[in-house]
């Protein structure tokens, strides 16, 4: 079944709340249907632009002259692997990822517990290597089902193809070519997660310290779900509609991976942590602050940053999405006068960039 729609207005449609309309909209509910759409305005030459939970993107004030392709497929299919002693778990693009979490966190399935209250779908997890809390998808991910525009065909990508890095992987570079909708459309994802009560190691301090517990050592995995729930909430980072430090893309800013010339010019007091493939990350939010951009920088809006949290970006009421990105430039550029270094956004820019 599909169902489509005209001139819908992206701002109805994203967590930001901002964004014109969309030439049209479409709502699948098979995968038979999401690749003949996604065929169809490939082979006609029109953007496309394959949207989840809306949680990760900002669309231009003029809106999105072409198809907004969205996948209302529901299902999480389990089987016992007595290979890898756990579980091994199918959920289609469209699945609310939280969802995915809750039924884990129910059934014994460890490893994404510290990914609760993550918003949008589960098809975004693999292409943005969606991570909080010491976790990140890739860590129990095994295969992901795509389809390749390129190709014009349905392929299987196993871990080892899907180059994941932090917040990046194969799927998100290929926006470059593609975007806004990446070349490999996902189709299903696959997890495979051990059996048991207690959590993952807790590898952030931050969680640690609230669940009392060492880094390094595990929690009751429900404890652990719950006590990232709060973190969340206090940070404006669970989605209410009544709470305007919410109407945000989550963290508008990547936390920059630095080499060891730009590890020496940071403060000694700066947040530092190792980062893949031997570089150092460091706190974008703590950048931010620190460039004197404390939380609600910006207030009365409309675009502001939040009050809980100073790595978001948000909408007050009304805002434009001009007028987020003149607040983002602000902070971005503050941040290079101040540190010299180069903040990048993490959320999709839909005809409007930087």
């Amino acid at each position: 079944m599909l169902t489509t729609g005209n001139q819908a207005r992206l701002a109805d449609l994203t967590t930001l709340r901002v964004g014109g309309p969309a030439g049209r909209t479409l709502d699948v509910d098979s995968e038979a249907d999401l690749i003949e759409a996604v065929r169809t305005a490939d082979d006609a030459g029109e953007p496309l632009l394959v949207l989840g939970g809306g949680s990760n993107v900002l669309v231009d004030d003029a809106g999105f002259d072409g198809v907004v392709l969205r996948d209302r497929r529901r299902a999480i299919v389990t089987t016992d692997s007595y290979v890898c002693a756990g579980a091994s778990v199918t959920v289609p693009a469209g699945q609310p990822w939280d969802d995915v979490v809750l039924r884990a966190v129910s059934e014994g399935w460890v490893g994404i517990e510290a990914l609760s209250g993550i918003p949008g779908s589960t098809g975004a997890t693999p292409v943005q290597n969606v991570g909080a809390y010491g976790q990140q998808v890739s860590d129990v991910l095994s295969a992901v089902r795509v389809w390749d525009r390129g190709q014009g065909r349905i392929r299987t990508l196993a871990f080892a193809d899907l180059g994941f890095g932090y917040r990046s992987s194969v799927l998100k570079r290929s926006l470059a070519d593609f975007g806004p909708t990446p070349r490999y459309v996902v189709l299903d994802v696959t997890l495979q997660m051990r059996f048991g009560d207690l959590s993952a190691p807790i590898r952030y301090p931050e969680l640690a310290r609230r669940l009392g517990v060492e880094v390094g050592k595990r929690a009751p995995a429900t404890e652990v779900r719950e006590t990232v729930l709060a973190l969340r909430r206090g940070k404006g980072m669970v989605l209410d509609p009544d709470d305007h430090d919410t109407w945000s893309a989550g963290s508008f800013f990547t936390n920059p991976v630095l080499d060891a010339a730009g590890d020496a010019a940071l403060p000694e007091d700066a947040p530092r942590y190792p980062a893949e493939g031997g570089g150092v990350k460091t706190s974008a939010a703590w950048l931010i602050e620190h460039a004197g951009f404390g939380k609600g920088f910006g207030l009365p809006g409309p675009a502001a940053l939040s009050t809980k949290h100073t790595l978001a970006l948000t909408n007050r009421g009304g805002a434009t999405a001009s007028d987020l990105l003149a607040l983002a430039r602000t902070v971005r550029d503050g941040v290079r006068a101040a540190f010299g270094i180069e903040l990048v956004p993490e959320p999709v820019l839909v005809g409007c960039s930087l």
